[in-house]
């Protein structure tokens, strides 16, 4: 099975995509998770300061970051931990958009990659009351995961695509899509 991809999954310290304070990374190749990563950071300036309503969503405080390194010192590692493959997030336009909105922060030129959406997939895939995150990780059976934190929502996205190809008996990403009527999508715009 050639089914290659990065889950990504940002958290933010206030409402600016321009704020992440946490990623999650997990590729997978073959269809098989094959390593992951996980890293705080001091968001960029000047969304460097966090929201009382974002950290009860994730848990992540100031403090939580203040000795970590800084976003633009941690963004040439999530993209080598990639290794050009595409990303694959759940709401990947939240995603993304934190990814170009943090590196235009820090006058960061992205390379050219592309990303697919695992709830666009999804929505084409399962019959569901919900698509939110943990409902279609519940839905998959992965139900014991801690939602919100980036790594732990990386993984059970990575493991929703890995459920959907094998329910559409696709080998690759690009049979999935297909399946799905969905397309890899430019992080360039």
């Amino acid at each position: 099975m050639a089914l290659d991809f990065t889950a990504i999954d940002f958290e933010t310290a206030n409402g600016s995509p321009a704020s992440p304070c946490a990623v999650g990374l997990v590729r997978v190749r073959d269809g098989e998770i094959q390593e992951s990563l996980s890293m705080l950071f001091q968001p960029p300036f000047p969304n460097n300061w966090f929201h009382e309503g974002n950290i009860r969503v994730h848990g992540i405080h100031p403090e939580d970051v203040i000795n970590a390194p800084n976003w633009e010192d941690v963004l040439p590692d999530l993209l080598l931990f990639t290794e050009g493959l595409p990303f694959v997030a759940h709401n990947a336009s939240f995603d993304m958009g934190v990814l170009r909105a943090s590196a235009q922060a820090v006058n960061f030129d992205l390379p050219d990659l592309s990303y697919a959406c695992s709830l666009l997939m999804a929505r084409r895939t399962y019959a569901l009351e919900s698509y939110r995150l943990n409902a279609v990780a519940y839905a998959v059976g992965h139900e014991e995961f801690n939602h919100h934190d980036a790594l732990a929502d990386a993984d059970a996205c990575a493991r929703i695509v890995i459920h959907m190809a094998s329910r559409h008996e696709a080998e690759s990403l690009e049979e999935l899509l297909k399946a799905t009527r969905q397309a890899l999508k430019p992080l360039n715009v």
